[in-house]
């Protein structure tokens, strides 16, 4: 179990919303608190990539007031544990909303979270940016694929969406590793489904054939039934939409049964929580992930090695950067109206309102890449990359801007 000091859990928080008091708290120096909620899995499933978010948010907020990037501002986080679970982030939302310091939220790591917690951000008029949601539906609406519609103007996201990358991967299993035959496997999430959908579509477009298709629920660990669908099918590729916790050991029965095939997967699968716990099983699998490698970005530096120094726990590699991003738009946003205003805040609502107009409007260089959202609340940056495991390690193998065509 991972033990966490300073992170509240939902369950004796309850808020009344307070709109016409006077946004933040005022120290004794004269300045003002803003706090900033994270919303995560911060333990049990998912937490290793779930606590890089809440640290990479903490440190984006630690700078800012260091280095006094809104000047008569302070900035504080609250991190509530989601545990993966939609039911446990709406309440998450509501608590966040019903504060009246909390200026805007980061997070959910989880697809089928965001789901649960984006009317209840609209109805507040307070921004959320995720670092790591990717089913289009978010942005796009469920008819995304012909007819897009963004649903909520409050709800942004740092991480490009699932239709590029589950297009990213086809290509990369058709034409990069010369599959031809694969079976996709997924765990009935939003995330996950939404995922090897698009992997599916997108690798029999190419010219693969699907060898076969099947289901898992989050938290089975015996796979032997699906192995043995996997052996007799004859597929030289899995591909798995869902999350480490369960394609870990996926791979591990799979490889322990003499399938010596590849398993594949998306970015949920990006943790080296994988790899130490599938062990030797875990070599020569793959995954996607949104962006290039944080440790190959200039800009970056100074996070990894803050990161690594405060001992924080967690994977920064998957989202930490993009957390560290979605806090900046934020906390920038508060300085456009905080400029725009007279150099005053407003107060009230009014501020968590201003906040998303000016969200959207963000255009500056991030430790990321660029950060930037079109109509929908996307991010502008479109890069992805391939990582395989490589003597024990994720190593990128192709990174690129893939339009899905």
């Amino acid at each position: 179990m991972v033990i966490l000091t300073s992170v509240l859990t939902t369950g004796a928080l309850t808020l009344t919303a307070c709109g016409s008091r006077d946004s933040g708290s005022k120290s004794d120096s004269g300045s003002t608190t803003l706090t900033i909620g994270v919303d995560a899995p911060l333990s049990g499933e998912n937490s290793t990539t779930g606590l890089g978010i809440q640290y990479g948010v903490q440190i984006a907020v630690d700078d800012a007031n260091k280095n006094n990037w809104v000047p008569g501002v302070k900035f504080k986080v609250k991190a509530l544990d989601d545990k993966a679970q939609p039911a446990t982030g709406q309440s998450n939302a509501t608590a966040f909303t019903g504060q009246s310091d909390v200026v805007g939220a980061v997070g959910p790591l989880n697809s089928g979270v965001a789901q649960s917690m984006q009317q209840v951000f609209a109805s507040a008029n307070m921004v959320e940016i995720s670092p790591s949601n990717t089913n289009p539906a978010l942005t796009q609406g469920k008819d995304w694929a012909t007819n897009k519609t963004r649903p909520y103007k409050t709800y942004f996201r740092t991480a490009t969406t699932d239709a590029l990358q589950g297009a990213f991967a086809a290509d990369y299993a058709y034409n990069g590793l010369k599959k031809k035959k694969a079976f996709v496997v997924d765990d009935k999430q939003t995330y996950g489904a939404g995922l090897a959908g698009i992997f599916n579509g997108a690798f029999k477009k190419l010219g693969g054939s699907i060898a076969g298709t099947d289901h898992v629920n989050t938290g089975d660990t015996d796979f032997s039934s699906l192995v043995t669908k996997i052996k007799n099918s004859g597929a030289d590729l899995l591909y798995y939409g869902g999350q480490y916790d369960e394609s870990e050991k996926i791979t591990k029965q799979l490889k322990g049964a003499g399938v010596k095939i590849p398993l594949f997967g998306g970015d949920g699968m990006f943790a080296t929580t994988y790899i130490e716990t599938a062990g030797k099983a875990a070599e020569g699998d793959l995954a996607t992930s949104v962006g290039v490698p944080a440790d190959t970005l200039p800009a970056a530096k100074q996070f990894i090695a803050t990161y690594k120094a405060k001992g924080y726990k967690g994977d920064y590699g998957a989202y930490g950067a993009y957390a560290y991003d979605a806090a900046s738009a934020i906390i920038k946003a508060v300085k456009a109206v905080k400029d725009g205003n007279s150099d005053k805040l407003p107060s009230g609502n009014d501020l968590r309102s201003k906040v998303v107009t000016a969200v959207q409007k963000s255009d500056f260089e991030g430790i990321s890449g660029k950060v930037a959202f079109d109509q929908y609340g996307d991010t502008t940056n479109k890069q992805l990359t391939v990582y395989q495991v490589t003597n024990g390690k994720w190593k990128a193998v192709k990174t690129g801007t893939f339009n899905g065509s």
